[in-house]
């Protein structure tokens, strides 16, 4: 991953907040702040709504934002200008802020924000903030609302447009969830309430003035949603969904092998589950899945935590394939996949906190790469079945040390008219911390 250019030295930017009422629900303090600066940057949305300033520079966000924003803050800053920005909201919830903090620090950011949009939505639908989840689908797959379900969980969605609410409602319908009930809740805090859609007459991509506006409300269930759209969805809107559907899989490690869409290259789930606790998925971690097969371990270490990443290698072009169908379907479509061969094909992936090798730990170069990549503190998982491998695993052991177990599980099977017990292969584990 290419890191971002360097920031601006000395660059102050503070980042105002603004609520779907427009500049009329600014208050007067911020209003100077913004129409006193030098340099106010913005949507164009935001932008626009702006009374007239004589001599003051307005510069819309560029596209892409992450690769063009530093280009354009390094030109603001020679002039020692004061810049003002403008967001939706809480610009720390999903938005602008959090990206200008990454780019130049905390200390060179100043926010003021509005009443979040999340806020607002769990107002009206008198769900406690400690009782629902948020997913920020902008600009996102809608797909990551898959790892939320669960019977009775309430879930509030940053939407990305007007044609998320159908997006989420097919995911759900083929999730087995499509008696979920969703609620489009429009244009929050733009004014009172009521059961009427946007304006039907507006031009696509046109932005009614806010004082115009009110906020709307639409509600149907997934599988209605579908097949008779409750009326014309706001472009600004949060989707607010109590889900209702079978039993999830739930977020802890050891999902049910017929989880995963597989060619029999899997990691079973006892091993998987062994092999999970050992590495400790941990917020914001990033893993290697080594020879990932169906890549159930990158995908239960992507589940364990919204920030978690991971990157899945598989040599096989039809396996890595299937990992990404995987990945979509269990609500984790971010994961990374590199078709090719290790150790070839982890050159230049971003440093791992823990690495998983699922099958080719015998290759020349791999567990001599594995452990040159981790991070301080970083956790190596290697599984082997075969001799050759269980040999090159017991002299890692003798120069690393580390823990080495042998697993053995076994399941009940038919014997003619009797059960019994089927034993699986015998698989030697690895464990070592960096």
């Amino acid at each position: 991953m290419q890191a971002d250019p360097p920031p601006p030295t000395e660059f102050r930017i503070t980042v105002v907040g603004v609520g779907a009422d427009g500049w009329p629900g600014v208050p007067e303090r911020l209003r100077r702040i913004v129409l006193d600066a030098d340099v106010v940057l913005g949507g164009h949305r935001h932008l626009a709504m702006l009374p007239e300033r004589p001599g003051q520079r307005r510069a819309a966000w560029p596209s892409p934002l992450r690769e063009g924003l530093p280009a354009l803050l390094d030109s603001l800053a020679p002039d020692g200008a004061t810049t003002v920005a403008l967001a939706s909201g809480d610009p720390f919830v999903s938005g602008i802020g959090t990206t200008l903090v990454d780019l130049l620090g905390a200390g060179a950011v100043r926010v003021e924000p509005a009443v979040s949009s999340v806020a607002l939505a769990r107002a009206r639908m008198g769900w406690p903030a400690e009782r629902c989840a948020v997913v920020s689908l902008v600009g996102r797959d809608p797909r990551l609302v898959l790892r939320q379900l669960a019977p009775g969980h309430r879930v509030l969605v940053l939407s990305s447009d007007g044609g998320t609410p159908a997006a989420v409602a097919a995911l759900l319908a083929d999730a087995g969830y499509g008696a979920s009930r969703m609620t489009v809740l429009g244009d929050l805090g733009a004014g009172s309430s009521s059961d009427a859609g946007s304006d039907p007459d507006a031009a696509p991509g046109s932005d009614p003035d806010p004082q115009a506006r009110s906020e709307s409300r639409l509600t149907a269930t997934a599988d209605d949603w579908l097949s008779a759209p409750p009326g014309p969805v706001p472009a600004l809107h949060v989707l607010a969904l109590e889900l209702v559907g079978p039993p999830g899989y739930g977020l802890t490690a050891g999902l049910p092998d017929e989880a995963f869409e597989h060619d029999g290259q899997l990691t079973k789930r006892d091993l998987r589950a062994s092999a999970l606790a050992r590495m400790a998925p941990s917020p914001g971690e990033h893993l290697w899945d080594v020879g990932a097969g169906a890549g159930s371990v990158g995908i239960e270490w992507m589940r364990a935590h919204p920030t978690c990443t991971a990157t899945a290698v598989e040599s096989h072009p039809e396996r890595a394939a299937r990992i990404g169908r995987n990945a979509g379907r269990l609500g984790v479509p971010g994961l990374a996949v590199v078709t090719g061969r290790a150790p070839d094909a982890l050159a230049g992936l971003p440093s791992p906190d823990a690495v998983f090798v699922g099958g080719g730990a015998t290759r020349p170069g791999v567990l001599d790469t594995c452990l040159w990549a981790l991070r301080p503190g970083g956790r190596l998982v290697v599984h082997g079945v075969t001799l050759e491998t269980e040999q090159l695993l017991a002299d890692a052991y003798r120069r690393h040390g580390g823990e080495l177990t042998r697993v053995a599980v076994e399941s009940t099977a038919p014997i003619g008219t009797f059960t019994g017990w089927a034993p699986a292969r015998t698989v030697t584990q690895w464990f070592l911390t960096s």
